[in-house]
């Protein structure tokens, strides 16, 4: 089982930016999929981006251009780089792993371990 902390959270302005950060609980030589997924009041779970264990990865249409993701192939450190912030990026950030899975087969909010979320308000 892993266990995932993510942070980098918080409160910035319209066409600001953030990076999350995501922790493993243990260190570990393989690669795997990772991903990221963000939930607002009242809304569906939304696939943010997703990453496997050789590199390739997906983002959602609404922040292509915008965010990227990246990850720390010796830690299985994940990061998120947020930039152009909009008001309809307030969310809960999740990130979420399948250490039994090297390729991305389900979204991100699909995988089987998921963090407790870092909150991102972005304030117009």
């Amino acid at each position: 089982q892993v266990r995932l902390a993510e942070s980098g959270g918080g409160s910035v302005d319209v066409g600001g930016s953030l990076r999350l950060s995501c922790v493993p609980s243990e260190y570990t030589r393989s690669r795997f999929c990772m991903g990221w997924f963000r939930q607002a009041p009242g809304k569906e779970r939304e696939e943010v981006a997703r990453v496997d264990g050789g590199g390739g990865s997906t983002l959602a249409d609404s922040v292509k251009g915008r965010f990227t993701i990246s990850k720390d192939d010796a830690k299985n450190i994940l990061y998120l780089q947020m930039n152009s912030l909009k008001a309809e990026d307030t969310a809960m950030y999740y990130c979420a792993a399948d250490p039994d899975a090297f390729f991305c087969q389900r979204k991100a909010e699909d995988l089987p371990f998921r963090g407790q979320g870092t909150q991102v308000t972005i304030s117009s």
